[in-house]
């Protein structure tokens, strides 16, 4: 509390804030505090499209050779998620153009995890969350299921798409009045939790996106970056579960998950390194 204090008041000296800034900012707050719901939150958009929410997750979950790095939560997230089975639907039918997803999640080492919880989630073909929905009145284009004993999971989703963050609260006209875009580049958010193991939440990122370099939020990284494979064979679409049959998008994964051991020891030297930096 006592270096937020300090720079914020550094802040205010430095750039001398008049009464009506200062009236316009409270204005702001409040209206993004107004704007939050049980299943919107403004307050984690604005904290992402300043990049408070990446630099955060950077200094928490610093990376570790060989394990899947992490990324923003988002304000997408909701505690609401139905379970699914292996090869189960995330998506109402309609919600996209098909696609599986599949992969194993495994230790550092090379373990397969079995009974791992999985959460992942994403937005539908028209760019839309289901909590974007006014008539919502279940989720849908969300899921939560197991690996199996052999680490695996797979489960049909819709290929993400590129869309804009909320336009029509608060933070949506702050980045309209400084100029930045409010486009993200198509993602799927995966949660992966197991006991003895560093909680992950992370994205993947399809490549060939036009804003995998401009996030409006700061989430993408390099190693998140993932290639989709299309599989035309209609026999083998009815085979996963696509009632239509035709062609789908295949995204194969591995997740490697980092030991609690292993996390406390990156994080004990990351935490050094930005102290010795700060220091220089």
């Amino acid at each position: 509390m006592k270096n937020l204090v300090n720079h914020l008041h550094a802040f205010v000296n430095e750039t001398s804030i008049t009464t009506e800034e200062w009236m316009k900012t409270i204005q702001f707050l409040t209206t993004v505090g107004q704007t939050c719901t049980p299943i919107r939150q403004e307050f984690i958009l604005l904290s992402d499209v300043l990049g408070v929410s990446a630099l955060v997750d950077a200094i928490n979950n610093p990376p570790v050779k060989g394990a899947t790095e992490s990324s923003v939560l988002g304000p997408f997230f909701t505690e609401d998620a139905p379970d699914i089975e292996q090869g189960g639907s995330i998506a109402s039918e309609g919600k996209g153009q098909y696609m599986y997803v599949e992969g194993t999640v495994r230790s550092t080492d090379g373990t397969p995890i079995p009974d791992a919880v999985i959460e992942t989630w994403e937005a539908d073909e028209s760019g839309s969350y289901d909590t974007q929905y006014k008539d919502r009145d279940h989720p849908d284009c969300r899921g939560r299921l197991r690996t199996d004993k052999d680490g695996r999971f797979g489960y049909r989703a819709v290929t993400p798409v590129a869309y804009p963050i909320p336009g029509d609260g608060p933070v949506g006209e702050l980045l309209i009045t400084i100029g930045r875009h409010n486009l993200r580049p198509n993602h799927l958010h995966f949660m992966v939790e197991k006991s003895g193991f560093r909680k992950l939440v992370t994205s993947l990122y399809p490549d060939g996106d036009p804003f995998l370099s401009t996030d409006a939020v700061f989430g993408v990284k390099k190693n998140l970056v993932v290639k989709l494979e299309e599989v035309n064979d209609d026999a083998e679409a009815r085979k996963r579960g696509f009632p239509k049959g035709g062609s789908f998008k295949l995204l194969k994964y591995d997740v490697v998950l980092v030991p609690l051991d292993e996390a406390k020891a990156a994080l004990e030297e990351f935490s050094k390194q930005r102290a010795k930096n700060a220091a220089a």
